[in-house]
């Protein structure tokens, strides 16, 4: 007789602006039979972690935590696919899901430090760090605590009042390797765009009129950023499934 395998479904990623939306991350689904006859089916999935704007100075290490988070999330669920037989009805959450979420919890503080060295330090990242088996748990409330207002030390010296520009950190997944410098190479340009930006912003202080700062200095900002965001795109399309809708991280604002 012959027996059916589940066929690994692959899913389709979701790029996620660091500001206002959570998704969950899913890889590959899994049939499991554990000792005791115990059928596990479904993959591991996470939260997504919402983190707030990144300054230009520690963009590169959080995109690098961020893809650690997504390659621990691939381990996993190829963890979960290859141990058929093995444990007992508690086996997936000591030997998989528990060891996944200290890792977790270890990328996520280093992405708050990275952040923090720089700028006000986010706090209750690692609410983020649990997952589940066929879906993500719930992820509770941001901690409520009051930030002071930015001083520009991440991204250059603000304005007299203590203004800066920001923008949001476009969170790439999946990049194939053979795009890999290339994505990386751009991601640096924006980052280093947001720093010129923010000096502009700096030694025009009494400039121009009412939309100067708009007009003179984020309007461009957006341009160059759309222009990098789509050598993103392009880059992963000539190896891969081109992403969609980058165009939308490339807004910045005065904070």
């Amino acid at each position: 007789m012959s027996r059916a395998h589940a066929r690994p479904q692959r899913s389709k990623r979701v790029l996620v602006a660091g500001v206002a939306v959570a998704a969950t991350l899913t890889a590959v689904t899994a049939a499991v039979a554990f000792a005791g006859g115990e059928t596990t089916t479904g993959s591991i999935a996470c939260p997504q972690p919402v983190v707030p704007a990144v300054p230009a100075a520690a963009q590169a290490e959080v995109q690098r935590e961020l893809a650690n988070l997504d390659k621990q999330i691939a381990e996993a669920n190829n963890r979960l696919r290859t141990s058929a037989g093995e444990g007992g009805p508690n086996f997936v959450q000591n030997a998989i899901l528990g060891p996944l979420a200290s890792k977790r919890v270890a990328a996520l503080n280093r992405i708050e430090t990275a952040i923090g060295r720089v700028a006000a330090k986010p706090e209750g990242l690692e609410r983020f760090a649990t997952c589940g088996l066929g879906q993500a748990p719930a992820v509770s409330a941001p901690p409520t605590t009051s930030q002071p207002a930015s001083t520009g030390t991440n991204t250059g010296t603000g304005t007299a009042a203590g203004q800066v520009i920001e923008c949001p950190l476009p969170v790439v997944q999946n990049v194939p390797a053979a795009a890999r410098a290339e994505v990386d190479r751009e991601l640096a340009n924006l980052g280093k765009q947001l720093a010129e930006s923010n000096e502009r912003l700096r030694t025009s202080a009494g400039q121009g009129g009412p939309n100067f700062v708009q007009n003179a200095i984020l309007g461009p900002l957006a341009g160059k950023r759309a222009s990098a965001l789509d050598r993103i795109a392009i880059a992963i399309g000539r190896v891969g499934a081109r992403p969609q809708g980058l165009e939308r991280f490339a807004t910045c604002s005065l904070k």
